[in-house]
């Protein structure tokens, strides 16, 4: 078995990154296909079994969450959505759109005055799905983020019985995504066409 390179995985992350981005900066439609995909999410029984959901909060190129965020709270789920503090996620409840403004890369998150108030902090293991954002999927449940590997480290800690669900477009999904020792696969990746079934687990071989 060949020596693990972490270089040369990266290196291959970003070529299939540079890929996907520009693919779905081209995506044309993305308000209707991200409502398709996210009526895909709504009726998974597992979605709909959920009483604690972590959601990510989509950039203008993403599949758009904040339709699903509000109908979520108006179901009377409990909506978690992450902000980054010291290079980690953390998890805050939303109870109403306005709690969040523009932070880190310019992402909407919780402000930053409500996140020490009583009650406002959440561990992952408190999350019974996590609707987690990508740049490139695919079949088995392979995610490229964009590099930072902050879901990585979050969804370390999930519960083994927590679903892990992608959200992307089709043109996001790619044969093959490389994958390393401390990536996490997903359970699903949903998109306008299909539910893909993945194969979560922690990669264990080591260096």
């Amino acid at each position: 078995m060949a020596a693990f390179d972490p270089a040369e995985l990266r290196r291959r992350k970003e070529r299939v990154r540079q890929q996907a981005r520009l693919a779905r900066r081209g995506q044309q439609q993305k308000d209707v296909l991200s409502r398709l995909i996210c009526q895909r999410l709504a009726t998974l029984p597992e979605y709909q079994a959920a009483r604690t959901v972590l959601f990510y909060v989509s950039m203008p190129d993403e599949v758009g969450t904040h339709e699903s965020l509000i109908a979520a709270m108006e179901e009377a789920k409990r909506v978690l959505v992450p902000y980054c503090e010291e290079n980690m996620l953390k998890l805050f409840p939303l109870s109403r759109m306005d709690e969040l403004a523009e932070g880190t890369m310019r992402i909407l998150e919780p402000r930053a005055e409500l996140r020490r108030e009583s009650g406002r902090q959440v561990e992952i293991g408190e999350v019974d799905l996590v609707v987690a954002p990508g740049v490139a999927f695919d079949r088995e449940g392979g995610r490229i983020g964009h590099g930072k590997g902050y879901y990585d480290r979050l969804l370390a800690d999930a519960r083994s019985d927590t679903l892990l669900v992608g959200l992307a477009f089709e043109c996001q999904m790619v044969p093959e995504v490389p994958t390393g020792p401390d990536d996490i696969l997903l359970d699903r990746v949903v998109t306008e066409e299909e539910v893909y079934v993945g194969r979560r687990h922690v990669h264990k071989e080591k260096p």
